[in-house]
């Protein structure tokens, strides 16, 4: 070891010079030429080489290496989301790989290492060849005890030892194998056969010119029977195809209508979950503040019903269903004969004001509708052009079931109402209309079609002329409105554009029972009392509404309620309590029990000058009404606990109004033979 640190210090010193050593181990000597090739290795000055002085040579230059790559860009620029704009990063990737190579070595720590090692003790234990790991380690060579050096037979990597070792073989990493296979070539055939030829005739024959007509009729007659067989093919195939389009469509209309199904009932559901404070505001609210108003009442707002086509249309009939009592119909027109145009029938339910039931859109305004009362699937409407239809909702079709024409009697004017009757002796279903051309007339479904059969034909003069003209009336009557008794078939009321009022009779076509000179103007409405049998109540465009009792051709009551009326309605709870619209949008409700001068309830419900009301209808079990106006739509309110109070039975069994009446008919006839008291209506009241 002194001697190599010998020869480092003998290096050092000389620097232009090679000074070579004995080396000991191998016993070499240089001699005595070791001038000569000293010699040799004398170093040579380049000619451009600096002249560095001594301070220069002995100036410390300071260079610092880094690990940054001087080829890395710097201008790197990617999209912050953050800052939402393009930035410049400030980390940069300074490594530079110039090399790669994968190879199959493990570490001896690693879990694959590991797991092949397992493997090779589990082929030990077999009794296989155990297989070889990747990687060799060997523990480090420790210097021998003593400070002695290690034998040359004692490293590990010495010649002896890798000799002694096995050639360790590395497993597949890949699962890697190359196979190869050759498979033999099919030996080519050859086939060949040999046929005889046809057998050949000679043929000759003159033809002449009834035989070639012969041919070519034979011709045609074939031509012609393929042609037949083609087209029964072909028909065949055409009824096959029907068929298979016919089953299509059914189980395509069958598929649709369980989706309508279905659709139908999550848009009710939907609609509820959104109107639900309006539905318990219809089922449990009750106006605690009616005990503080003196017997008057109010109406609460609920559902407002609207159809999106049908907003340029006005509302000009309301029916209930008596089946079904949240389902009632509304049909679609307009009372300016300047505009008139298209027309719809709708249907809406309770459970769903977001959009209708049933839809059918007319060609002709609808004027007015009734639907049966037994059979609630079968709807009458009149339209403005005369003609009457009567609508089936049970068919999938938008078209009447039944629907006149100028052939079978259809009138010549509008259609102003349509009312229901009990069938006929042969059971076939009847209902009644009348009409501006004078007529009332019954119509009877028979089979397909409508038999019509004139009742009535209204006159100005309540008579028929005499002589050979008798047939002819002396001047037509306008009928704009009619009901029928409740409880005498026979009995029917019919109210005329003159403002009188027939009582007329299904038996006597030729004369009136009774005529009343009710208003100054057309009758808009006239109604039964649903419990005396007595009783009925008129409204017109005159601002007035009356009470009636027909057996008297002077009113009981007159309200003037300062705006025109557009209809009027009994409810059918109460007999003394009715209601009514007006154009000055303003519901009146009536209650002849608690205030005989006034109504009970004077609302607004909207806007005076923009819309007016049209129509109003009283809810057969639930105490709500509803009430349509000129724009299409039909608003429903709730009455409150003062505005629907059912009257104390007696112990007779009578109603109110029948006990009221005999007083007031005998108060009427005092008030008239007293000569200071002055009447606006002969033996009548009026009541402002």
């Amino acid at each position: 070891m002194a001697e190599r640190c010998a020869l480092v210090s003998q290096r050092c010193e000389s620097v232009t010079s090679f000074v070579p050593f004995q080396d000991e181990e191998e016993g070499v000597d240089t001699g005595d030429g070791c001038d000569e090739w000293s010699s040799g290795k004398a170093l040579v000055k380049p000619s451009d080489q600096l002249e560095l002085t001594e301070a220069e040579l002995k100036e410390e230059v300071t260079r610092i290496l880094t690990a940054n790559n001087p080829h890395a860009p710097q201008n790197i620029v990617r999209y912050s989301f953050k800052e939402r704009s393009y930035m410049t990063t400030s980390v940069v990737d300074q490594m530079s790989v110039h090399f790669v190579l994968e190879g199959s070595l493990l570490h001896q720590d690693s879990d694959e290492a590991r797991r092949l090692r397992a493997e090779g003790d589990l082929q030990k234990g077999q009794g296989l060849q155990p297989a070889a790991f990747s990687l060799l380690v060997f523990p480090q060579a420790t210097p021998a005890e003593g400070g002695g050096e290690v034998d040359e037979e004692d490293r590990p990597d010495s010649v002896a030892s890798k000799a002694d070792m096995k050639e360790a073989n590395v497993t597949n990493q890949f699962n890697f194998s190359e196979r190869a296979s050759q498979t033999l070539n099919n030996p080519l055939r050859q086939r060949s056969c040999q046929t005889e030829p046809p057998p050949r005739s000679t043929f000759g024959a003159t033809a002449n010119q009834w035989e070639i007509y012969d041919a070519y009729a034979e011709e045609l007659q074939k031509q012609e029977r393929n042609k037949e067989k083609q087209k029964a093919a072909t028909s065949k195939k055409e009824n096959e195809k029907s068929k298979k389009k016919t089953l299509l469509m059914e189980t395509q209309n069958d598929d649709l209508t369980k989706m309508g199904e279905v659709a139908k009932i999550l848009e009710r559901m939907v609609t509820q979950n959104i109107f639900d404070d309006i539905a318990k505001d219809f089922k449990y609210f009750e106006d605690a503040s009616d005990e503080f108003r003196d017997q008057k009442g109010t109406l609460l707002p609920l559902w407002k019903f609207q159809y999106d086509q049908a907003k340029g249309l006005s509302v000009t009939a309301l029916c209930w269903n008596k089946k079904y009592q949240d389902l009632f119909a509304v049909g679609m027109g307009s009372y300016d004969f300047r505009q008139q145009g298209r027309g719809m029938l709708v249907f809406y339910s309770l459970k769903n004001s977001a959009f209708p039931e049933y839809i059918y859109p007319t060609d002709s305004g609808v004027l007015c509708l009734h639907i049966h009362e037994q059979h609630s699937y079968l709807v009458a409407v009149g339209f403005y052009d005369g003609c009457v239809a009567v609508y089936n909702l049970k068919n999938e079709g938008l078209e009447p079931m039944y629907e006149s024409t100028a052939k079978t009697g259809k009138h010549t004017d509008p259609v102003w109402q349509v009312c229901w009757q009990n069938d006929d002796m042969d059971n076939n279903h009847n209902f009644y209309s009348v009409s501006s051309d004078g007529r009332v007339v019954s119509w009877t479904l028979v089979k397909n079609e409508l038999v019509f059969t004139d009742i009535i034909t209204l006159s100005l003069q309540g008579g028929f002329s005499e002589g050979p003209e008798a047939a002819q009336p002396l001047g037509i009557a306008c009928g704009t409105s009619f009901d029928f008794h409740k409880h005498i078939d026979y009995l029917f009321l019919v109210g005329t554009e003159e403002g009188k009022m027939h009582k007329c009779s299904k038996t006597y076509s030729s004369q009136f029972l009774e005529t009343y000179d009710a208003h100054s103007m057309a009758v808009d409405a006239i109604k039964w009392n649903h419990f005396h049998p007595k009783v009925f109540i008129s409204c017109s465009s005159d601002w007035t509404v009356k009470i009636w009792d027909h057996t008297i051709n002077t009113p009981m009551f007159t309200f003037d309620l300062n705006a025109a009326v557009g209809d009027v309605a009994w409810s059918p709870y109460s007999s003394t309590v009715f209601a009514a619209v007006t154009t000055d949008g303003t519901v009146h409700v009536f209650d002849l029990n608690v205030n005989k001068y006034e109504a009970i309830c004077q609302q607004p419900v909207v806007a005076k000058k923009k819309t007016k009301l049209t129509h109003v209808e009283f809810n057969p079990i639930h105490p709500i009404l509803i009430v349509g106006d000129d724009r299409g739509s039909v608003r429903s309110f709730k009455l409150s606990p003062n505005l629907r109070k059912k009257p104390k039975a007696h112990k007779n069994g009578a109603d109110n109004i029948t006990k009221v009446l005999p007083r007031l008919l005998h108060l009427n006839g005092l008030l008239c033979s007293c000569p200071r008291f002055g009447c606006s209506q002969p033996g009548g009241w009026v009541v402002s």
